[in-house]
Formats: structure tokens, sequence, C-alpha cells
């Protein structure tokens, strides 16, 4: 099977196209020569079949061949929002979501939790969470990159967002006074916001003002899973559902 590079740029059918510099030094570490089969996307849907025609030190050249209309997302579109979790796992959480057709993340930082970013520190993560959702979108096969939004307090996001409305679904993740996904799922709705709190969930006060947004509590069983668990979880059993 060809390599799947993402490229960020424009791409048009019989045109000769030097890569960006991310993706030329992904296929120098393919190593690649010139003859070999590529798939390049750029993240707005479909992908193209393409050759590599010169391999410099530090350019590659392709030709870009046919394009293929290809969709691989799930039929509504998902939008994470989660309070980061610390260490790495946060990165784990992202590739998994992307991997599973997650169409946006919102990172957030709620009363409990341990990881706060900000300023210039906040911008690295989010490019470099930006490039994880990238590779894992090259590993999977999807040809839309799912947007890491900016970092935000969860009163601030929670102040942002539009009214809610009868066509999309919006969860609070919660153990307790919850509704079994389910019975949730059957609502209709065209697309799904999903709130998910850090380890020992979101406060009181954060969850009703959730809810004063048109959050609805959803149960995952009786079980308490960790915080980089219980999203993948949702994102697992949408995409079933959808199937």
């Amino acid at each position: 099977m060809p390599s799947r590079l993402y490229v960020d740029t424009p791409l048009q059918v019989g045109v000769t196209l030097l890569l960006p510099p991310s993706a030329a030094r992904h296929a120098q570490v393919l190593r690649l020569q010139p003859g070999a089969e590529l798939t390049l996307f750029n993240g707005l849907g479909g992908e193209w079949a393409a050759t590599v025609t010169r391999m410099g030190r530090s350019e590659v050249e392709v030709m870009l061949g046919a394009r293929d209309n290809v969709e691989r997302e799930l039929p509504q579109a998902i939008t994470l929002a989660l309070a980061m979790p610390a260490n790495d796992r946060m990165d784990f959480l992202v590739e998994k979501a992307t991997e599973l057709g997650v169409a946006a993340i919102q990172p957030l930082m709620s009363e409990r939790s341990v990881l706060r970013l900000a300023a210039e520190r906040a911008e690295k993560k989010i490019n470099h969470w930006q490039g994880v959702a990238i590779a894992a979108c090259e590993q999977s096969g999807r040809t839309r990159v799912p947007r890491i939004a900016p970092v935000r307090t969860l009163a601030q996001w929670l102040a942002g967002l539009d009214p809610a409305s009868a066509d999309q679904r919006r969860w609070l993740l919660s153990p307790t006074a919850a509704r079994p996904l389910p019975v949730l799922f059957r609502q209709a709705g065209t697309g799904t916001i999903v709130l998910s709190g850090p380890e020992g969930g979101l406060s009181p006060a954060e969850e009703e003002a959730a809810r004063a947004v048109g959050f609805e509590a959803a149960s995952l069983g009786p079980r308490i899973l960790r915080a980089d668990t219980a999203p993948l979880a949702v994102l697992a059993w949408l995409g079933l559902q959808n199937s």
C-alpha cells in the first residue's frame, strides 16, 4: 500500500509539486526513490495518487495523478471538549480520537484540572497536538484533519457557545444523575458535542453551568472510567452506531 502523506497546499491532477518541508522530510525518512507511489491528501476531503519524480537533499518532487473522492468520516460531526489530562495522555487522546473519527477537539482547563497552559506554551502544545492529529490521519486513512482548538477555560468556552439547537446533541459525561447513551442517541441531531471532565470530574457548579447551555448528563455504565478512557469509549460507541 502506498505511503500516505499530508500536504498543507492545494492539489490538482497532473501538476508537478514540491512537497512542503514536513512532508518532504517524511518521504526522506521512508527512503522513497524516484518512481515510488504515494497517496497525498490536504485535509479538505479526497486524496490524490502521486509518483515521486525527484529526490533531492532537502527537496522531494512528485507528479499528481488521479483524485479519489473517498470519504471516511463519521456521518455526524463529533466535537470532543475535554479537560486536558497531564503528561503524555493528551497526545494519546488526540491520536486515538482522530483514529476514531472526531471532527474537532477543544482542550479545556477546569477547576480540578492538573495541566494548565497559557500564552506561548499553550500555542506550542496546540501545534504539537495538531501534528499528532495529522500523523493519525496519515495512518488511519482519514482525508479530513480534525481541528485542535486553542486552549480555553471551561467557563470561557461555555460562555462562547451558540444557543443550543434542536439539531445538535450536547452530552456531559457524568457518573451521577445521568441517562444512558442509547437513550440520548435516539434524540434527533446532525452533530454532537461531548464534554468530558478531568480526573475527579467537573465540579457541581461546572456541571450546572454546562446544563444551563443545553448539555445533558450521559452515563457510560456502572463503572468509573478514567478521564482519558471515557471520551474514547463514547467515540467508539458512536462510530459503531453510525457504521
